[in-house]
């Protein structure tokens, strides 16, 4: 029997952000970047990979470590391996593909693109190479970073880049300060900057020979850098190459200049004429049914994943940020419909994701799993972890001891998590459950926060349950009677009172 699955999908203490979604035979494979929880910088782990089958995406396995950073010839001057990708080339093997980088990014625009080889999808993947030239000389045209890669029917391309604005040639010709640092991001002489067609900076495709390696062609941009006057002004391109085909369009699905959405375009062509297509998901819900950057309902940061079709159901992966940082990112995604005409309409991020309906209201559900937590004006996102308070996806460890086993196994480590500095004002939300005959909901909590917690079933209604908080040290449940008609709805819950509270569970009765 299937289970319930709930965003994030993965098990609460895995971080796979920059998710790549692939099907190879009967299942479904996550390749990604590998965080830790309350990690210090990006990407601190090797490459894991979780499988799925394809008629039960509840059931996910870890399949291990497929590849170590230390495997790399630049390691360890760069030791953290960013989001990567894989692809079956034409020999029937597996290729990832991937850039490597320093602590917070620094360095992670220098290098080649890697490549590692397996025979299967989830291997033991060994290094080969990077991308190259003929004479072997490495492929650093533009900026690599963030590779996807597709086989076209036989033709292997890589995407990749990174975009940053105020950059043009002709500002940077006239500016020394912005020509200063781009070359010192980008590790590049005035002259290479300036000498490149276009600009430096966009998103770029290469082709590469049947050996996976070996550049065929010049590499060139996909979307202008200059975006004013374009379908891209708005969107403007950041980072986060994927490509996919659909039918004979291109569909080129990237994280935007806003950084918090994974938006789409599309081309009758793999290689220019690309037009915007829209946003397909931000992971603050920024833009949905209108909803303005202040009004995020998460903190905003990252995005990078794609969008894959699963019998019959297409589905994007995506991200969501914890821990007050970039730097532990949780697989989230959603499901998504492609019109008829080719659009993709923007989605709402929620709980339930890649369950086959709305959560069962019944049980008891981890307070983690909430697909908005704000407290009114959540940050966006920057490179660093954030020191000022405000509610977020956290963890704490404790001890316990079991006096029946031997003393030097009596103590075993226990990791909560839960949210965490929840203030006067704040809102959790948990998108969707169907409640039948529920007759009370609860939560576990613990804090110095005295106050009440509302329930209630739309982001701005009437209260249907009102739940008194006290102070305490432990963990304690609490719970309201409720009045519910029996139907799908999603639950709020808004802290209003005096110090911070935790929150640990929900639970419906």
């Amino acid at each position: 029997m299937k289970k319930q699955v709930f965003n994030p999908f993965l098990p609460l203490d895995e971080y796979i952000p920059d998710g790549e979604p692939h099907i190879f035979g009967d299942r479904v494979y996550l390749y990604g970047s590998h965080d830790f929880e309350g990690g210090e910088t990006f990407c601190m782990g090797d490459y894991i990979v979780y499988s799925a089958p394809l008629d039960d995406l509840s059931d996910w396995r870890c399949e291990g470590v497929i590849y170590r950073a230390e495997q790399d010839p630049d390691y360890p001057e760069r030791r953290y391996m960013y989001a990567p990708d894989v692809v079956q080339g034409n020999d029937g093997r597996f290729y990832l593909y991937y850039c490597m980088s320093g602590p917070c990014g620094f360095g992670g625009y220098f290098g080649p693109i890697s490549v590692a080889v397996c025979d299967t999808p989830a291997g033991k993947y060994e290094y080969i190479g990077c991308v190259h030239y003929p004479d072997g000389t490495p492929m650093k045209k533009y900026v690599c970073f963030d590779p996807g890669v597709i086989n076209d029917n036989g033709t292997i391309r890589v995407y990749y880049g990174t975009q940053y604005m105020d950059e043009s040639n002709d500002v940077l010709e006239k500016d020394d300060e912005k020509m200063a640092d781009v070359m010192k991001r980008y590790n590049k002489s005035r002259e290479e900057i300036l000498e490149t067609a276009d600009n430096v900076n966009g998103a770029c495709m290469v082709v590469l020979e049947d050996d996976m390696l070996t550049v065929r062609g010049e590499p060139c941009h996909i979307i202008p850098y200059e975006t004013k006057g374009t379908s891209f002004e708005d969107h403007a391109f950041f980072e986060a190459s994927s490509m996919r085909k659909i039918g004979d369009m291109y569909y080129f699905v990237y994280s935007s200049q806003l950084n918090h959405e994974l938006c789409y375009a599309t081309s009758r062509y793999p290689d220019r004429d690309f037009t915007f297509g829209g946003t397909i998901v931000s992971n603050g819900d920024v833009g949905f049914n209108g909803r303005a950057e202040a009004d995020r309902l998460n903190m905003t940061g990252t995005t990078h994943g794609s969008i894959i079709e699963i019998n019959g159901q297409w589905y994007v992966f995506y991200h969501r940020l914890t821990h007050k940082s970039d730097y532990s990112r949780q697989a989230c995604a959603e499901k998504i419909d492609i019109a008829q005409d080719g659009s993709i309409s923007q989605v709402e991020i929620t709980s339930c994701g890649l369950n086959d309906g709305p959560l069962k209201g019944k049980g008891q559900y981890p307070a983690v799993i909430a697909c908005n937590i704000t407290n009114g004006h959540m940050p966006h996102g920057a490179n660093k972890i954030y020191s000022e308070s405000f509610p977020n996806v956290n963890h704490g460890c404790y001890y316990t001891i079991d006096k029946s086993l031997q003393k030097e196994d009596r103590a075993f480590k226990t990791t909560e998590r839960y949210i965490d500095e929840i203030c006067d004002g704040t809102l959790i939300g948990f998108k969707y459950f169907e409640l039948k005959d529920v007759k009370r909901i609860g939560v576990t909590c613990k804090g110095e926060g005295r106050g009440i917690i509302k329930i209630r079933t739309s982001e701005c209604g009437g209260d249907c349950g009102i739940i008194e908080v006290s102070p305490s040290d432990e963990w304690k449940d609490a719970f309201a009677e409720v009045s519910l008609e029996n139907g799908v709805y999603p639950l709020f819950f808004i802290y209003e009172g005096e110090g911070n509270i935790s929150l640990e569970n929900i639970i419906i009765d």
